[in-house]
């Protein structure tokens, strides 16, 4: 008797899994736990769902994304948490209350565990901000794009690596809007997702500003159009900037350990008001259908989440742990306290914002990358009618599935 474990792929995960499995076998000798990284891919969730297809999932895996939660309902995949003994209160007692019900399927069922969020916000290379007299971080578009024209403007000659306000990988594929355009919706729109009540809600003013925002970095050379991500250009110092979530601090502690740095918002359209909030980037825990042992699994993923492992996670990954109290829990205020560069992405736990509950989620996004990289990468079309195409798309996609 055992049961299987897919932690995600990257090296810090690997060796948490490692103490957490470590642990967890020294208690229970007669059930171990197995722990192999999620296989690769060109992303875990399709990886997944090849697995889900061929019935070779593991018992439980910490790596889910929630937009991809509704299909591996739909499918029959994931045990109802809802049915474990304790999973209400646990729910309540460590996921704060401002997001617990965004974890929730269509049917009001709970089939994952809300485990650890990576808000989006952007850190900037301090060497550069008397160069560039920069004294505050820019707030808005026209502040972040008046840094951007003097670093375009800068001579060549000086000695200095800088030459981009920031990078994106613009590959059309899903995954990457993850980390451009949707936090920068989230941001610009006050906290809004791509849809509301099942319809599209992003034809609007405000995605079209974010798609403006991107099409005059890329037209005016502001940022890196380069597909070759072979080097990593903050660390090279080749950009001002980067588009970035807490893990990044662990990178650059091994990486490149004299970078003077700081955190910062994602910039907003000029007269935004109210709190600038941010996409959670998160992950969460399911226990597959197939498992012969759903209590027991239930008893790791316990173990898996309990205070210890949480601050496991943030001392080894630098990933914040979704739960309620984060900076004031002793067990966690000593390591901010430590750590206070990382105080920013903690205030934004409780108020990130995730994902939409829909199987075509990926399918959304795919349409979004087409249509960011026809109107901000290329300009071969507007950013007004790259929106317009793109909530037409996303129109047909849903009403497919209507009918």
């Amino acid at each position: 008797k055992y049961l299987t474990y897919w932690p995600a792929a990257n090296q810090q995960e690997i060796d948490l899994a490692k103490k957490v499995v470590e642990k967890w076998n020294k208690i229970h000798p007669d059930f171990p736990v197995r722990m192999e990284p999620i296989p690769s891919g060109q992303s875990s969730e399709e990886v997944l769902l090849a697995a889900i297809a061929g019935k070779t999932t593991p018992d439980i895996c910490s790596n889910i994304w929630p937009g991809v939660m509704e299909q591996y309902v739909e499918a029959g995949a994931v045990v109802n948490l809802d049915t474990m003994p304790g999973f209400d209160s646990l729910l309540t007692a460590r996921i704060p209350e401002t997001v617990v019900k965004g974890y929730s399927s269509s049917d009001g069922k709970y089939y994952q565990l809300p485990w650890k969020s990576n808000p989006v916000l952007f850190i900037y290379n301090e060497r550069y901000f008397d160069i560039l007299g920069i004294d505050s971080l820019p707030q808005s578009y026209s502040e972040f794009n008046e840094i951007a024209k003097k670093i375009k403007e800068m001579p060549i000659d000086d000695g200095l690596p800088l030459q981009w306000i920031h990078y994106r990988n613009i590959l059309p594929i899903w995954w990457q809007r993850l980390f451009d355009f949707y936090p920068f919706y989230i941001a610009a729109s006050g906290g809004k997702t791509l849809l509301k009540d099942g319809k599209v809600d992003f034809d609007n003013d405000t995605a079209v500003k974010v798609f403006e925002f991107f099409a005059e970095g890329y037209e005016k050379g502001y940022v890196s159009k380069s597909l070759l991500q072979m080097e990593d250009l903050f660390i090279k110092e080749k950009v001002l900037a980067d588009i970035v979530g807490p893990w990044r601090v662990s990178h650059l502690a091994k990486f490149a350990p004299d970078l003077k740095y700081t955190y910062g918002p994602l910039p907003r359209p000029d007269g935004s008001e109210g709190p600038g909030l941010s996409y959670a980037d998160p992950k969460s825990i399911v226990i597959f259908n197939n498992t012969p042992y759903p209590k027991m699994a239930w008893e790791f993923v316990k173990f898996l989440v309990s205070e210890e492992n949480d601050r496991m996670l943030l001392d080894m990954t630098a990933q914040l742990p979704i739960r309620s109290g984060l900076l004031e829990k002793a067990t966690f205020k000593e390591y901010f306290d430590a750590n206070p560069g990382l105080k920013i992405f903690a205030e934004q736990v409780p108020y990130a914002v995730g994902v939409d509950r829909t199987i075509y989620l990926q399918e959304i996004f795919d349409i979004i990358s087409q249509e960011f990289d026809a109107a901000c990468v290329h300009g071969v079309k507007t950013p007004k009618e790259g929106i317009s195409d793109a909530a037409k798309r996303v129109r047909l996609l849903l009403e497919r599935d209507r009918t």
